[in-house]
């Protein structure tokens, strides 16, 4: 697999940690499906497209022969221990920095500081807003306090690592809502409402629309105050996300009301949607999106989502990202795969004479790591 992007700066831009314990088989299975249930009797996660790909290149990183059994794989991966299988793969990526979303299951995975710890490179914090708005209530917030009560919170967790905010809307309340800023009152109802349901079963999970439009107009007011990008979860994910309502497009209004802010908006991994965040990127010029997650997952086809991907958007509003979650094979994978599905698409715009060399190592630029570097404000 081609590695000639490996001396580039490759910013993560869209990540999680890992687990730093030793994983049982199942824990590692669970880690490589986006389902919250086990494979079938009788079946297996390795059987997918995402477990062939790490049986083929993640293999022979633990000294194993490439297409290894699952079984001999998971052996190695004890037998090596948990922290020597995260120090190979997050070094040998060659990412040289990550910028993490620190707010899906924190208890579960290492902290920001030690994934960059691990692979010796610098890394930075991305504060998820629906998890700050659920920490608020968690602290015992009523609803007439919960609108200024979030804002304090959203601006308390902004210390020097912090380069950007998320929201994951689509998760909560899907992309097909009502884009307008809610009014006060309409909070407050809402934060009651929220509040009763709490009572009711016991869970924080925000997910009411009204308050989900209240995060991200706050949010974007707080990030243009700041400087900071919004992150903003697109496309596929786990079974509780509504794919079919995650299209970016359903989201042009309020892209359209704040652009004259120019709060930087990125789009994380968008497929199936990444054309129509390509068609966005061209259309806003605070638009930003990737191809993330997705060529780890895939079969050999990701080579044809990167070319999709570049298509029509601006060569400097594409990003890099793993989105890789709990296991280091998925940053050394996702990785990989990028420098690859981008060098194939580049190489054969030269070959068909509409690019140069010279030019197609601009875009590998670009994307691999100065564009996220220029929004993000990264430096050291």
């Amino acid at each position: 697999m081609n590695k000639r992007l490996s001396n580039r700066a490759m910013i993560d831009h869209h990540c999680h940690a890992v687990v730093t314990r030793d994983l049982a088989r199942d824990e590692f299975e669970d880690m490589i499906s986006e389902s919250f249930a086990p494979a079938p009797l009788g079946t297996s996660h390795w059987d997918k497209p995402v477990g062939l790909a790490i049986r083929r290149w993640c293999a022979p990183v633990l000294d194993l022969p490439k297409f290894a059994s699952g079984e001999e794989y998971i052996a190695r991966r004890l037998e090596l221990g948990a922290g020597e299988v995260n120090e190979r793969f997050l070094k040998q990526s060659g990412i040289t920095a990550y910028v993490v979303d620190t707010g899906n299951r924190p208890g579960l995975l290492c902290s920001y500081e030690e994934l960059g710890n691990a692979a010796d490179v610098p890394s930075y914090e991305v504060v998820r807003m629906e998890s700050v708005a659920e920490e608020v209530m968690r602290a015992g917030c009523d609803a007439k306090g919960y609108a200024d009560a979030f804002e304090a919170a959203v601006e308390a967790s902004l210390h020097d690592r912090v380069v950007g905010l998320k929201t994951i809307v689509a998760y909560r309340s899907t992309l097909r809502i009502d884009q307008t800023a809610p009014n006060r009152n309409e909070i407050e109802a809402a934060a009651s409402g929220w509040l009763t349901e709490i009572e009711e079963t016991g869970t924080i999970r925000i997910g009411d629309e009204v308050l989900e439009r209240h995060i991200l107009w706050t949010g974007a007011d707080i990030a243009r105050q700041k400087g900071l990008p919004i992150q903003f979860h697109i496309g596929l994910g786990d079974p509780d996300v509504e794919v079919h309502a995650c299209d970016p497009s359903h989201l042009t209004g309020y892209f359209r009301a704040v652009e004259p802010w120019g709060v930087p908006m990125t789009l994380l991994h968008c497929y199936p949607f990444h054309r129509e965040a390509g068609l966005l990127a061209e259309n806003f010029p605070n638009i930003y999106f990737d191809v993330g997650f997705v060529q780890n997952w895939a079969g050999p086809s990701y080579r044809k989502m990167m070319e999709e991907a570049l298509e029509l958007a601006p060569f400097t509003k594409q990003l890099f990202s793993t989105d890789a979650f709990g296991l280091s094979e998925l940053f050394y994978l996702g990785t990989m795969r990028f420098r690859d599905s981008l060098d194939a698409v580049l190489d054969h715009w030269i070959e068909l004479d509409e690019c140069t060399p010279d030019y197609a190592e601009q875009i590998k630029t670009w994307i691999s790591g100065q564009n996220a570097e220029r929004i993000y404000g990264l430096s050291g």
